[in-house]
């Protein structure tokens, strides 16, 4: 790459964060306000639980009366004292970048606007945000949705879903149209469950994707390779075609139950603030 490409790349970059960022927060106010936060461990006053001492644990640590109940060392954990890691994924992938409507959000910028949301209300509550895919340290405190927003952007066009190893004790959060085979999908949830790993898939697709509401001659074309298609009477493909993506969410969704996973849909002409509720809440719940 040339340093005048360099440049003119570096400024589109830093001409779309700022209205990512004012998306992002907005949207996180607005989900913040009518709810009451994620209660977990911490360093606050109130009792959280008790858990099994492990290496690196100060002596300092240690509850010493509920360790004489058994041959055991406890810990007494109260809330807010372990900073909690969420690892995201965006899916960077060409048909992420889609769009059947110009004044709709790509898959792409839709996710990305969610997660910086979900960055903010993260970092709000006190946790670490970290990528799935830059396995670096986690991004903590009023800068984590800034650094959250300029990683996002510029990230490199990639297909496939993350296969980097991922530190134990993180939650997962996968933004993507998750149209990848089945098969694929349960290789990678067999190999996160057998480190330990859980969390979240938030499918994002574009209402054209699940209605298929085309007429006439139609010339369908992948955007990952995967050819092209000429359909005489798209019409005719419609009633096969959402049977085939009803199918297809149901697989996902109990490939999630089974591993242990959530799964929600979002679609990018609803409003930004649905998906992050949904996040939200599913969090919370977790």
């Amino acid at each position: 790459m040339t340093a005048a490409r360099l440049h003119q790349k570096a400024e589109q970059v830093a001409a779309g964060l700022p209205a990512l960022l004012l998306r992002a927060r907005t949207l996180a106010i607005s989900v913040n306000a009518g709810s009451h936060g994620r209660r977990r461990p911490g360093s606050g006053d109130d009792f959280w639980q008790f858990r099994h001492s492990q290496p690196g644990d100060p002596l300092t640590s240690i509850d010493w009366r509920q360790s004489g109940k058994s041959d055991h060392l406890y810990i007494r954990e109260t809330e807010w004292s372990i900073a909690h890691t969420t690892r995201l994924w965006v899916d960077p992938s060409a048909s992420m970048r889609w769009r059947s409507q110009g004044e709709l959000d790509s898959k792409f910028e839709r996710a990305c606007l969610l997660a910086v949301g979900l960055t903010s209300l993260l970092e709000q509550a006190g946790e670490r945000i970290g990528l799935v895919d830059r396995p670096g340290p986690a991004f903590f405190g009023r800068t984590a949705p800034n650094r959250m927003a300029h990683a996002l952007f510029t990230a490199k066009e990639a297909n496939g879903l993350p296969s980097q190893p991922i530190a134990s004790r993180s939650g997962l959060v996968l933004f993507s149209d998750f149209l990848q085979p089945l098969p694929i999908m349960v290789q990678h949830l067999q190999r996160w469950a057998a480190a330990g790993l859980s969390g979240h898939l938030l499918q994002i697709l574009d209402p054209a994707e699940e209605s298929l509401k085309f007429a006439g001659r139609v010339r369908l074309r992948g955007l990952e390779e995967e050819g092209e298609m000429l359909v005489p009477h798209a019409q005719s493909l419609q009633e096969p075609y959402q049977r085939a993506m009803a199918d297809h969410r149901r697989g996902l969704q109990a490939l999630a139950r089974q591993f242990g996973w959530q799964f929600g849909l979002h679609h990018s002409d609803q409003p930004a603030r649905a998906g992050l509720t949904h996040l939200h809440a599913a969090l919370s719940r977790g």
